[in-house]
């Protein structure tokens, strides 16, 4: 049997060792948010697949190791009315220009609603990888592998740090410092847990700054990430005394609700990246089609 054309791509669970009698109690017990009423309603779609790709139903008997695709669902989900851009496609490489607010990969309230699922969709590709990740909040450029065979060289690019990425930011004036610049701290995760802080210790992130261009109060920045921590642009930015602008994260946390506010986006982009090919050793340049504005 083939694998149902769900848009969304499957997650993977191997059953680990228990004394369940069935998949369906594994699955509750491996998963407590989620309702066994819900667990039976995705049987009943053929959502719920074997490593075979034939359906699970609520009376297989449970055996451990088992391999067991599921397709996750956010009820609900909410639309994010931005699209994307693809701006280069081959048979190994795509890079795509991302809006504000769109997720790059499925995780917690967005299923549907990611880069990773729309150009699965698009371009008609289920191997799509993305080869790294920008946050939700910002714009810009994401590099995918679309296959799985030439995956590993365009990986080690970015963990030899062979790629040169470049972001603008708009944020506030810092007259009292020199430029170009460059802050070196200790990034580790803070309160609550999805925030960043710099503590003391030896430096594990390393950002350079430029200014582009000064426009009264608010300056328009070239950053360049030598390292690639979370949020690492966002927290050095507030450190410096300037945080991008319409940051609710950084340096104070404003986003209590959790309610994106579309007329506000985070004034920060992944601009352009340029690096050699490691296929064809072709020199590759890649500028985002987007810009911020004052």
């Amino acid at each position: 049997m083939s694998a149902p054309s769900f848009s969304v791509r499957p997650s993977y669970l191997h059953l680990p060792q228990g004394d369940w009698l069935t998949v369906l109690d594994c699955l509750c017990a491996r998963f407590p948010a989620i309702s066994r009423e819900t667990w039976l309603e995705r049987m009943a779609r053929g959502r719920v697949l074997d490593s075979s790709n034939c359906p699970i139903g609520p009376d297989e008997p449970y055996r451990e190791a088992l391999r067991v695709q599921y397709f996750r669902e956010v009820p609900g989900e909410r639309v994010i009315p931005f699209v994307e851009s693809v701006l280069h496609a081959d048979e190994h490489l795509v890079v795509a220009d991302k809006p504000h607010f769109l997720p790059v990969m499925p995780a917690g309230d967005y299923a549907e609603q990611t880069l990773l699922t729309r150009l699965c969709q698009r371009l008609g590709n289920p191997n799509l990888t993305p080869l790294h990740r920008i946050d939700r909040h910002t714009a810009g450029l994401v590099l995918f592998s679309a296959n799985p065979q030439t995956r590993g060289a365009y990986q080690a690019l970015f963990r030899e740090r062979q790629i040169d990425k470049r972001y603008h930011a708009i944020a506030p004036a810092l007259p009292h410092l020199q430029f170009p610049l460059e802050r070196r701290t200790r990034l580790e995760k803070g309160q609550p847990f999805f925030r960043m802080e710099e503590v003391p210790g030896v430096p594990n992130s390393e950002t350079l700054f430029e200014v582009l261009e000064r426009n009264d109060e608010l300056w328009r920045y070239r950053l360049y990430p030598v390292t690639g921590k979370q949020h690492q642009l966002r927290v050095h930015m507030a450190a410096l005394g300037a945080p991008i602008c319409n940051d609710t994260f950084y340096p104070e946390l404003n986003d209590e609700k959790g309610v994106d506010d579309f007329s506000r986006p985070l004034k920060l982009l992944a601009h352009s990246l340029n690096f050699s090919d490691p296929l064809s050793g072709e020199v590759r340049s890649f500028e985002s089609g987007l810009t911020l504005d004052w």
